[in-house]
């Protein structure tokens, strides 16, 4: 798959992870409703981490010629949400509350704004 390619799916997946986790954090929690669209947006972050485990990274330093530092977010995604998930259906709340901000704010939030940045695609799309 090309990185073109990679890019639509990321942005498939991110765009709509990005409003879910805004509506949940303005709704009120519990629910069967935030569980339920918490499921969908826990979904399309897990698929976003993995599609961009295959992007190379293409501006900074690499490590094995792929691998750059926004792939940390990543994996910061990768480990929170299957924790948050656990921590939601053990009662820990306060865990999975914890796990979920980070997600946001980590892997949404920050690493899209990272996308951004001159010399990623996002920037030369809509910035430049």
């Amino acid at each position: 798959m090309s990185y073109l390619q990679l890019t639509y799916l990321h942005l498939g997946t991110v765009l709509p992870a990005f409003l879910i986790g805004g509506v949940i954090f303005l709704r009120q929690k519990g629910t069967p409703i935030h569980k339920a669209i918490g499921k969908l947006y826990m979904v399309f972050m897990l698929i976003t981490a993995i599609i961009t485990l295959f992007m190379s990274a293409e501006v900074g330093p690499t490590f094995l010629n792929h691998f750059g530092f926004i792939h940390l977010f990543s994996f910061l995604v990768l480990y929170s949400v299957p924790a948050a998930y656990i921590a939601a259906k053990n009662g820990r709340i306060a865990t999975h509350k914890a796990n979920m901000v980070g997600v946001y704010l980590g892997g949404v939030l920050i690493a899209g704004g990272f996308a951004f940045m001159p010399g990623r695609l996002l920037h030369t799309w809509l910035l430049k």
